[in-house]
């Protein structure tokens, strides 16, 4: 599998490409160019044929126009490559309102990724330790961030949350995407490929060598209809994710609450009531 990093490309060059501080205008008898048409068909080619496939004079020949008049608008294809990014991540919807509280909005969150890696399966084979510093990216991260600010966590604990549920949903996208490519390269759907293969794993299967293997299988395949759903590994993963982030905000001292006396932190005890007219040992001291 290919894998692209992002910012390999030239900072000065690939900020002023994302931020759009300066772009060159069409010559003029030249077919009319610009970095945002460059960049959504440098986009198509991706998803229709992988980022294999992707390089300056395919992104010309979508175009229409010599491989060289590309470099008009953008340096090369590490620069082209930041603003496909920062381009894709700028379709999430981030609506203003979400009702239902900070784990609802999470929910929402993973739902919007999850969809961006299906409509664009060339994401999951981005490195994403080096973030693409433009617009959309930044936006994108503002937001998500709100989700949970206010709850009761640290600001490291906030990234820290924003990184499991959008690590989750890559692995769990990342499946689903593999399924989906396995049925049109071989051109067999699961079920076909199980219904052929049956007959022979019912003679080496040794059912009282790995009973549970052999219960938990048979039950799973059954409720599914495959051996593998990558959409109920998704929902039931985000579910309990959540469970996990849930479990450490609820264990966080709320406004208003008091500490128990364990937990006082010079382990003291509260003086007890004293009968009237009566001193306290410190007192007597």
């Amino acid at each position: 599998m290919t894998v692209e990093y992002s910012g390999k490309g030239d900072p000065a060059r690939s900020l002023a490409l994302l931020w759009r501080t300066s772009e060159r205008t069409s010559r003029k008898g030249k077919p009319e160019l610009s970095v945002d048409r460059i960049v959504r068909a440098a986009i198509e080619v991706a998803d229709a044929e992988g980022l294999s496939a992707l390089s300056m004079r395919r992104v010309a020949e979508r175009l229409g126009v010599g491989t060289m008049s590309l470099y008009t608008y953008v340096p090369g294809k590490p620069e082209l490559f930041d603003v496909m990014l920062d381009t894709v991540y700028g379709e999430s919807a981030r609506p203003g309102d979400v009702p239902g509280g900070w784990r609802v909005r999470l929910e929402q969150i993973a739902r919007e990724n999850w969809a961006l890696y299906l409509r664009h399966p060339w994401l999951l084979q981005v490195a994403a330790s080096r973030p693409v510093l433009g617009p959309n990216v930044t936006a994108k991260y503002d937001y998500e961030l709100r989700a949970v600010d206010g709850i009761g966590l640290s600001d490291l604990e906030m990234d820290s949350v924003i990184t499991l549920v959008t690590g989750f949903v890559h692995g769990a996208a990342r499946g689903a995407v593999e399924a989906a490519q396995a049925e049109s390269q071989t051109g067999m759907s699961d079920e076909q490929w199980w219904a052929a293969h049956a007959p022979f794993f019912s003679r080496i299967a040794d059912y009282g060598r790995y009973p549970v293997a052999a219960r938990v299988g048979q039950a799973a395949g059954e409720a599914l209809n495959a051996a593998y759903s990558p959409e109920h590994a998704f929902e039931f993963g985000l579910q309990r994710v959540l469970d996990g982030v849930e479990a450490l905000v609820n264990g966080r001292p709320q406004p208003g609450d008091t500490q128990p006396d364990s937990a006082r932190p010079d382990g003291a005890q509260p003086d007890s009531p004293q009968p009237d007219g009566a001193q306290p040992d410190s007192a007597l001291s």
